[in-house]
């Protein structure tokens, strides 16, 4: 299989088995059009008024010897390593949600203000020390583990975090285990102390603004209404300059009241931010911010925009990355998670406050995900074994698209929440994918 697309006046062919990316001239890429279903011959006939035969005989000696290499219309290698690979399921990163409760009022929030249709909660140091006991047991040989302190707003329970980093640490040497701890703020509750602790602590951070005061302030407000733009930025601009503009990603949401997302994007990095992710909302069909068949035309506009600005911007001082567009060619995730993704519901799992487990932290207050508790681990296996089969294979229409290898089937919790089915992919999602991965694909091909 394989996959061509002209982008701003670059020919691009993948091919989707391989891997292997190629930038190609319009004889090529037209040659391709045919090169499968007739003869050279044949396709020196329908093409001949554009092109002389010998350019033409020359162009398929090429595509012929990219074939014979393995570059062109490879064969899937994978689908024989899924059913031949049993494998058992590592827990290797832990969502810790250390407080069902926030202090903003976010419009498109999938959490229902933080407390996930439940009561506000926090969590106790004692769940949270037994969710790092319940790691450390079910990582196996796993020596680099993963907790992302989640919420809610993960700083109205900090003293809890401080807490279960300290236990997490004093158990490294003993289990041979290494901890990277991310945590996930608003902002509103930074000052120079806890920044500090972070700074020397958290491996990561996400700092949640959405862009453009007006933007922010119009999705992503306090309890009584007002918006908290004014009050994040500048500790937001301390944060990334402290950690020398890396390991932090400033990361909005767009929505439909914002399909111009692009602007804010090149707004965050005109204040100095060089890590960037502005990701798709996901909210349901009557929110009024979802997104929408209709509007893919312009959000593939927008990401074009967002690609060409990328690229002008790289080899200057106003330099930043996009997540979305951070693709490497050469080196890549793995074949399991090429094939399966996050790791969802086996290799990464939620903790509640009060210690039940969940596949991650969007199935979180749904009772049909239950998995088991921190204290007696995990209880429904059939759970487990619905997120551990799913792959490219086992979802709709993932066999048959060229994205599959990018984005490993997209998010089970999105195909969920529309579909009823983690095995049936969310389509507005998917081609937002596809768009981006070919935006990735052009900003590479710039560099050849």
């Amino acid at each position: 299989m394989i996959h061509k697309f002209s982008l701003m006046g670059t020919n691009i062919v993948v091919d989707v088995n391989s891997g292997a990316v190629h930038v190609v001239d319009d004889i090529s890429y037209d040659i391709l059009d045919y090169y499968r279903k007739f003869t050279a011959g044949e396709i020196k006939e329908k093409l001949s008024k554009k092109y002389d035969a010998n350019d033409i005989d020359e162009a398929l000696k090429e595509l012929d010897s990219l074939k014979a290499d393995g570059l062109l219309y490879s064969k899937d290698p994978y689908k024989d390593y899924v059913s031949k690979n049993e494998r058992e399921s590592v827990v290797k990163a832990l969502c810790l949600h250390i407080c069902h409760d926030c202090n903003l009022r976010c419009k498109y929030c999938f959490a229902s203000t933080g407390n996930f249709g439940g009561e506000r909660t926090m969590m106790s140091p004692e769940v949270g020390k037994k969710a790092i006991d319940f790691l450390l047991q079910h990582s196996k040989n796993r020596r680099n583990l993963e907790v992302d302190f989640f919420g809610g707003e993960p700083m109205m329970n900090f003293d809890t975090v401080e807490e279960i980093v300290e236990y997490a640490r004093s158990k490294e040497k003993e289990y041979g285990k290494n901890f990277r701890f991310t945590l996930t703020t608003n902002g509103l509750l930074l000052n120079e102390e806890n920044i500090k602790y972070i700074n020397e602590n958290m491996h990561n951070i996400v700092l949640s603004i959405d862009g453009r005061k007006e933007v922010n302030d119009k999705m992503r407000c306090r309890v009584d209404g007002t918006g908290c733009y004014d009050d994040i930025m500048p500790k937001f601009k301390h944060v990334a300059q402290l950690r020398n503009q890396d390991n932090y990603y400033v990361r909005g949401t767009f929505t439909r009241e914002n399909l111009d997302f692009s602007k804010d994007v090149i707004h965050l990095a005109d204040e100095g931010f060089r890590q960037i992710s502005v990701e798709p909302v996901v909210a349901a069909k009557d929110s009024g911010f979802d997104l929408r068949e209709e509007d893919l035309s312009k959000l593939y506009d927008e990401y074009e925009k967002l690609a060409k600005e990328y690229v002008k911007r790289s080899k200057g001082e106003d330099w930043f990355n996009f997540f979305h567009f951070m693709i490497d060619l050469t080196q890549g995730p793995c074949i399991i998670k090429r094939l399966s993704g996050c790791g969802s519901g086996h290799e990464y799992l939620a903790i509640t406050p009060e210690g039940d487990i969940y596949p991650c932290h969007q199935f979180v207050g749904d009772s049909k995900f239950k998995m088991g508790s921190v204290w007696d681990g995990i209880s429904n296996i059939d759970i487990q074994n619905y997120f551990k089969n799913s792959n490219v294979y086992t979802r709709k229409d993932c066999d048959s698209c060229w994205a599959k290898f990018y984005c490993s089937g997209g998010c089970a919790a999105n195909a969920y929440q529309f579909n009823s089915d983690i095995n049936i992919p969310y389509k507005v999602g998917c081609e937002l994918e596809k768009k981006r991965v070919e935006c990735a694909l052009w900003i590479k091909a710039q560099d050849i």
